[in-house]
């Protein structure tokens, strides 16, 4: 169960770059690295780290995409602004 979050963050680092090549390796002991497997030697790209930090140097490698907004967001955040008295 604990591999899936670490599976889940590859995913999305994959989604994010548009890279296939990505994925989580797991060890005895609840530790995880990351390889890219584009060539045919597989490139290790991370020490081997607890799923906690694994799953934080998976999510800074590539910036997540920007939140989409609808213009209700933007009316209700600009609200917000206007009754904290902020410009």
């Amino acid at each position: 169960m604990r591999s899936t979050k670490a599976i889940h963050a590859v995913e999305r680092l994959k989604k994010r770059t548009s890279h296939a090549g990505y994925a989580a390796v797991s060890l005895p002991g609840g530790v995880f690295y990351l390889i890219d497997r584009s060539t045919p030697q597989s490139t290790k790209l991370s020490e081997s780290l607890p799923l906690d930090d694994f799953v934080a140097f998976v999510d800074a490698l590539s910036p997540a995409k920007p939140r989409k907004t609808s213009k209700l967001d933007v009316a209700f955040e600009e609200q917000i602004r206007k009754s904290r008295g902020e410009a």
